[in-house]
């Protein structure tokens, strides 16, 4: 009986012992479901799966008819995983020469025995560092290709251990046009320009894919519901105008090299939209060179000088206190305000003036004479004019940057007793190029003023999702009859004023010239170089249906010539005449049966003028027979091709050419060649026929 209940004591034992077992392994599941269940699942998602960010492809930036301004270009880092599943040490041992030749000729940075050396080692000490990077430098989409055929990596990520690494390099296909504009954003999230004001739309949204381990330690990909499709970035189109823009870059960069000037910007600014057609702002850099360096159009504030007095005209019109035919005495162009002397550019002055005179002849003893009379005690009706045309405000633009308008007001801390006068001829304040054009703008387009405008669009797989409308800061700067009046006075600036030489036959720009002197801080305006100067000139054009205006401004040129007119008017000139010529709007159509006369044609290489001539279905006549160099005239009928005989060792005739024609024939002799002008070729220093001398010097001179 006794053995019988110790077998009954043991049997309930183990019973138990497997009833709390069991208990135990419950309690352990729930607490393990429950408890530790989140922690654990994604523990082991991390080692059976993980999470692969896909990168979506970056908008592009475009010019208005659609050019590419900036665009991402895929580039690769090359890296090596030296612990894939399936890179034996037999298949890297056998291949591990070939390899390194093929990286060492590729990249030519160094030999193949250092490549070997490196991914030996790299291999050794996989552990530490796994995924070692290859080669010197990221490679483009076609070297990716090349180098995938390598040994070793031909055979893939999880037996060759290739991986590459796609990194999206900004670049612009038009190199500096427009740069500081078009902006940038760096690794560290500092944005400018309009890759910065809009990096929310061009950058899109990340997408995630799902890799698996699987056996063999390889990763592949798998659906998933928390998969997430990339959504690439949209497209911006901007108002720039590619041609337009190269043109104001390579006028302002001819000019300031011309002058040494320190800096420039230009902007060219379509009338009824605000569009901004072209934008350059070149800096001078410590070999002479001059780039794209900081947006002055819009981010330097400083004293615009007589650009701003046509702000004046308008305040002293609006309020009846002046009319353009009264005379305004300008004393010897001398005149003093406290201890203040204001003197005018001409060498004693301009005695008796017209007020319409005072503001084309730009004289600050007129301009200030005025202002004194009528605003002395009521300085705070005439900032209420300029207030009223927003000039104190800023234009709030898209792109960031832009410099805060400082207009003082009277009782303000730094108003004095000259402030007026002063600030009536462009001074004691500060204004960017941007917001003085836009109130040349404003005069333009019958007082209405409007909101620079950068952008146009925003365009996604092809397809414009959105349309940015001009925008207006104020409906009417001025009445009708002040704006035409202003009008009149900015024309006369060009017909008979300080931009005479502006003046052309073709179609009339309007405009006043600037000159100021530059401020230096607590040092006044003279420096250790002495006084600096600021020239400048906006406007718009034509005169008498504006259709576009621009503003140029050159910092600091250093030659002894600092006048508006001779410094920035070029330039204006320059843009206008580039525009009005490619403008079909502004030349009446020909009716299809006048009779139109036959151009004249350089002489020059027979083949290439034939093809002209026939393309533009000019009739011509060949004398030539087989000669390959012709002269032309032209007859009534046709243009005439005669023989031009050129025989070797002896100097060519090449008057009448060409430059690209006479250096072919020249240079093929070995004579080196003096340019002068440009144009046709008009004289040569060496007679034709003389023999020619390899070394020898000849000067040509062109026609222009």
């Amino acid at each position: 009986m006794s053995v019988k209940k110790e077998i009954l004591f043991r049997v309930g034992l183990v019973y138990a012992l497997f009833v709390l077992l069991g208990f135990a392994i419950i309690g352990k599941m729930v607490y393990i479901q429950f408890v530790q269940g989140a922690k654990l699942r994604t523990m082991a998602r991390s080692i059976t799966y993980k999470d692969i960010t896909i990168e979506p492809s970056r908008g592009d930036i475009c010019a208005v008819d659609g050019r590419v301004l900036a665009t991402s270009v895929p580039y690769f880092e090359i890296r090596m995983d030296l612990l894939a599943a399936g890179l034996t040490n037999d298949i890297f041992s056998r291949n591990i020469d070939s390899l390194s030749i093929s990286l060492s000729r590729f990249f030519g940075d160094k030999s193949h025995y250092s490549y070997k050396s490196e991914l030996t080692n790299a291999r050794r000490h996989a552990r530490n560092r796994r995924y070692y990077p290859i080669g010197s430098r990221q490679v483009n989409y076609i070297e990716l290709q090349k180098i995938k055929k390598f040994p070793i990596f031909r055979l893939g990520e999880n037996t060759g251990g290739f991986i590459p690494v796609q990194v999206n390099r900004r670049i612009k296909p038009h190199s500096s046009l427009a740069a500081r504009t078009i902006g940038s954003v760096n690794d560290d999230g500092v944005a400018v320009g309009i890759e910065g004001a809009f990096d929310h739309i061009l950058r899109g949204k990340a997408g995630v894919s799902i890799q698996q381990r699987v056996p063999g330690n390889m990763w592949v990909e798998v659906s998933s519901s928390m998969e997430v499709i990339p959504e690439d970035g949209r497209d911006i189109i901007t108002t720039l105008d590619v041609t337009l823009q190269d043109v104001a870059e390579n006028a302002l960069r001819k000019q300031l090299g011309r002058h040494a000037a320190e800096h420039g910007s230009v902007i060219l600014m379509e009338v009824k939209t605000g569009d901004i057609k072209a934008i350059a702002n070149l800096r001078r850099d410590g070999d002479g060179t001059y780039s794209e360096a900081f947006n002055y159009a819009i981010g330097e504030g400083a004293e615009p000088g007589s650009t701003f007095k046509i702000a004046t005209l308008i305040a002293l019109l609006e309020d009846g206190q002046v009319q353009l035919d009264e005379k305004v005495f300008c004393h010897n162009g001398k005149i003093k305000y406290y201890d203040k002397t204001i003197t005018d550019s001409k060498e004693g002055g301009y005695g008796t003036l017209t007020v319409r005179e005072v503001f084309e002849f730009s004289s600050n003893v007129g301009v200030t004479e005025l202002v004194m009379k009528h605003y002395k005690g009521k300085e705070k009706k005439f900032l209420d004019r300029i207030y009223d045309m927003k000039l104190n405000q800023p234009l709030n633009l898209e792109i960031k940057g832009e410099s805060q308008p400082y207009i003082k007001y009277p009782g303000d801390k730094l108003w004095s007793g000259v402030s007026l006068p002063m600030m009536s001829i462009g001074y004691e304040l500060k204004m960017a190029p941007l917001q003085i054009l836009t109130l040349y703008n404003a005069i333009a387009n019958n007082g209405r003023m409007v909101k620079p405008r950068f952008v146009k669009a925003i365009r996604a797989h092809g397809q414009v999702t959105h349309e940015f409308q001009p925008q207006v800061i104020t409906s009417s700067i001025c009445s009708n009859s002040t704006l035409r009046k202003v009008r009149e006075v900015l024309e006369g600036v060009v017909e008979n004023g300080t931009a005479k030489n502006l003046k052309n036959d073709n179609y009339k720009i309007a405009g006043k010239t600037g000159t100021a002197q530059i401020a230096r801080g607590t040092k006044g305006y003279r420096g250790e170089k002495g006084i600096g100067y600021q020239a400048s000139f906006a406007g718009y054009f034509p005169a008498d249906d504006p259709k576009y205006s621009c503003i140029v401004v050159v910092n600091s040129p250093s030659r002894s010539v600092y006048y508006g007119n001779l410094i920035a008017g070029p330039i204006f000139k320059e843009i206008a005449d580039k525009v009005y010529a490619t403008s079909i709007q502004w030349f009446p159509e020909t009716n299809g049966d006048e009779l139109v006369e036959l151009p004249e044609s350089k002489n020059g290489f027979k083949p290439d003028i034939r093809t002209v001539l026939r393309t533009l279905d000019i009739p011509y006549n060949d004398n030539s027979k087989e000669f390959p160099w012709v002269a032309t005239s032209r007859v009534e009928e046709n243009i005439q091709l005669n023989k031009r005989s050129i025989t070797p060792n002896l100097v060519p005739d090449v008057s009448g050419m060409c430059l690209k024609d006479a250096l072919y024939l020249l240079e093929n002799l070995g004579i080196r060649v003096s340019v002068h002008g440009r144009g046709f070729v008009r004289s040569q220093s060496l007679l034709p026929g003389t023999r020619a001398s390899s070394g020898e010097t000849m000067s040509i001179q062109m026609s222009n």
